[in-house]
């Protein structure tokens, strides 16, 4: 064991760094922030460049970025589990016991974290509205025949989340991620109200020649403000540390969750066994070795591989100048090669 750890710490991912120096050549992203972890061995790299306009500025170490659907597993899915060790909320609790607007009581917390609850619907004109309206849209959507069978990846349960802490608690989802999971895990970059001066921006308006800096991209998360529990957050590269640290249970930095749950963090725990998520991440397999990970529109992602005390987190901004359709098969060729270096 000491011996491949050792070879571990001693990998260079030189095929994952040479595909993050293409993927900036190529302008697939203007920059990235990315680093890979074994133990306590941090490896951090800063490449390419903030924005490409109006003007090219470098990309200096520790900004902040718009993590995007990263808010779900680093806020809202350690609010909801903190609820759960502290008996104030069940895994198989109806929606409606905490939103009686909802009506269909099938739906129960665990559907909501393992992206299982199948609701449907189409709401005209959504990014018009205001957050009461958006709210009672999203409250008047259905579930379909897929039901706790099949995952299918939705914003939605983790907006439902985040509303149904706001419940229990009494306060909104964002000011309660700050405190019970950026402020004790020592995540003093993450936040919800984004220095401009060093955040990285994300869509550039050809009209106006401005970027849009340190606001949300996501047109539900604008809407919706402290109560959006599926995006909304920004952070750094070295927070990103923080967390993956923490998860593999490399640190200690706040009494956040019970060893059993993180235990749970690495299971399948869709309700008939039957789909590749736990609460909240994707859960996959690479030739007998499990790992968990999730991404964020914005060009987001982090691996987490329990069994070797490793993980893998990238930042970017794939949306800048514009969004970037290249970057999903470049993200999962990076996916690949961090994977085969680990593990062939």
């Amino acid at each position: 064991m000491i011996m491949s750890l050792i070879g571990v710490i001693n990998m260079s991912f030189e095929k994952v760094k040479g595909l993050i120096n293409q993927m900036i050549n190529d302008e697939i992203v203007p920059g990235a922030s990315y680093s890979f972890i074994t133990g306590l061995n941090v490896e951090d790299h800063v490449a390419g460049y903030k924005q490409l306009k109006p003007t090219k500025e470098i990309l200096p170490q520790n900004q902040l970025y718009d993590v995007a659907s990263m808010t779900k597993v680093m806020g809202t899915v350690p609010v909801i589990m903190q609820l759960l060790q502290e008996g104030k909320i069940g895994l198989d609790d109806s929606v409606t016991n905490y939103l009686p607007e909802w009506k269909f009581p099938k739906v129960t917390i665990r559907h909501l974290l393992t992206h299982t609850s199948d609701i449907e619907g189409y709401i005209p004109n959504r990014n018009e509205m205001n957050m009461n309206q958006l709210r009672q849209a999203l409250l008047g959507l259905h579930t379909g025949h897929n039901f706790g069978k099949e995952v299918k990846y939705q914003d939605i349960n983790f907006i439902f989340l985040g509303w149904i802490a706001g419940v229990v608690t009494g306060l909104p989802i964002q000011p309660l991620i700050t405190h019970m999971v950026l402020t004790p895990l020592g995540m003093i970059d993450s936040t919800f109200h984004p220095d401009a001066r060093r955040t990285v921006p994300t869509t550039y308006d050809e009209k106006t020649g401005m970027n849009r800096v340190a606001k949300v991209h996501d047109p539900k998360a604008q809407i919706l403000g402290s109560n959006c529990g599926s995006a909304g957050l920004f952070s750094s590269q070295r927070d990103f540390d923080k967390f993956a640290q923490w998860m593999l249970q490399l640190t200690q930095p706040g009494k956040v969750y019970t060893p059993n749950i993180f235990d749970a963090m690495f299971c399948n725990q869709t309700p008939m066994q039957n789909g590749t998520r736990t609460f909240g991440w994707k859960l996959e397999d690479y030739e007998g070795h499990s790992y968990i990970y999730q991404t964020g529109y914005t060009g987001i992602l982090m691996i987490l591989v329990r069994e070797r005390k490793s993980a893998f987190t990238f930042l970017s901004n794939r949306v800048h100048p514009d969004v970037s359709e290249r970057f999903i098969d470049a993200r999962q060729d990076m996916i690949d090669a961090y994977l085969s270096d680990l593990f062939d």
